[in-house]
């Protein structure tokens, strides 16, 4: 079905980075654990380095998961917005290229899961 705008809508976008004070978002899927049914959407300082990244922000949000004990993130394949993507655990976020409502895609191939299940 398509839909038609009634009218030329025109308005300043409202999640643009100079409203985030100095930090960005910064969106990550994480393929074949639908245990969490989106991307993750975070708020991260764009001076801070990958492998903090990792250690502060991404370990926290899905530990609960139960396969993220397994999961070795640096030997992960990574896409940066649908791109190969080689992260470096000492490098900023915007020196490896990673800006203002990047997506993230980390798959872990020997993990797929709740008992294979993909969730």
């Amino acid at each position: 079905m398509s839909v038609n705008a009634l009218y030329d809508y025109k308005f300043e976008p409202r999640d643009k980075v100079e409203n985030f004070h100095g930090m960005q978002l910064l969106y990550l899927y994480w393929p074949h654990h639908l245990m969490y049914c989106s991307p993750f959407a975070f708020l991260v300082q764009p001076d801070m380095t990958f492998g903090a990244f990792i250690e502060e922000v991404l370990k926290p949000a899905v530990a609960s998961h139960p396969d993220a004990g397994n999961v070795r993130f640096m030997d992960a394949s990574w896409q940066l917005n649908g791109e190969p993507f080689i992260p470096d655990a000492s490098a900023t976020l915007m020196n490896s290229g990673i800006d203002h409502k990047s997506m993230l895609t980390m798959t872990t191939p020997e993990l797929n899961g709740i008992a294979g299940s993909a969730s």
